[in-house]
């Protein structure tokens, strides 16, 4: 197996720390998943259910990142540590956007994310597992078991854009079955007011890419930048 990369903080793929933070990580999303199975937050019978939700869609993708992160462990597999990284460059940004979007409207108007039958929203632990805990997770990750992003600036806008879009559409198609939308934001907003937030939201993944890069350097050392790095 190859050295590990100089500004990786400590070992991984590896049987010690990354496997735990592994472990810990995928259990704390399957406690998430266990708790929507007894408690869904959709009716039964709609198009798309729970996973009509963002916050869903992302946890499952935390799921599959921290999985092929915990083969790795095990095998002890360069590829499979590689392709966990590759996962992590869509899904931590996403994760860290979805944490940041969630706590800001909750702050502001929880009626904005939740319907006004669950006034009051999640459960406190609930609420972290799903909404916080993902994205400690996946930047704790990052920063202590990963070499350095090499996501260009140009690059992370077409990937946040192709993500906000494929996730609209697929919001759209639901709606088309269902009559209604995941979040009651969606149905305050025209058309053209939706376009807007989740070109937005692109933007704001953009720029937690661009961040979590920036917060890697700063904790490991090197330069980040806009290019792609050694």
């Amino acid at each position: 197996m190859e050295a590990k990369h100089h500004l990786q903080r400590l070992a991984s793929p590896a049987r010690t720390a990354s496997f735990v933070l592994h472990t810990a990580g995928i259990c704390s999303f399957l406690a998430s998943f266990a708790y929507l199975y007894i408690f869904p937050q959709l009716p039964a019978g709609t198009v798309g259910g729970d996973f009509q939700f963002l916050t869903i869609l992302g946890l499952a993708l935390s799921l599959v990142t921290f999985s092929v992160g915990y083969a790795a462990d095990l095998a002890l597999s360069r590829p499979l540590f590689e392709a966990k990284n590759f996962l992590a460059v869509c899904v931590a940004p996403l994760e860290v956007l979805i944490s940041v979007l969630y706590w800001s409207l909750c702050t502001y108007d929880r009626n904005l994310v939740y319907p006004p039958e669950m006034e009051g929203g999640l459960p406190l632990l609930p609420d972290i597992g799903f909404h916080l805990a993902p994205g400690v997770f996946l930047t704790a990750d990052l920063l202590l078991f990963s070499p350095p992003w090499t996501i260009r600036l140009q690059e992370a806008m077409i990937l946040s854009l192709c993500i906000a879009f494929f996730y609209w559409a697929w919001v759209e198609y639901c709606f088309s079955y269902n009559g209604f939308y995941p979040y009651p934001i969606f149905q305050l907003l025209t058309t053209q007011q939706r376009v807007f937030l989740f070109a937005f939201s692109a933007v704001l993944m953009t720029g937690s890419t661009v961040v979590l890069k920036r917060v890697y350097h700063l904790v490991n050392g090197g330069i980040a930048s806009g290019t792609k790095e050694d």
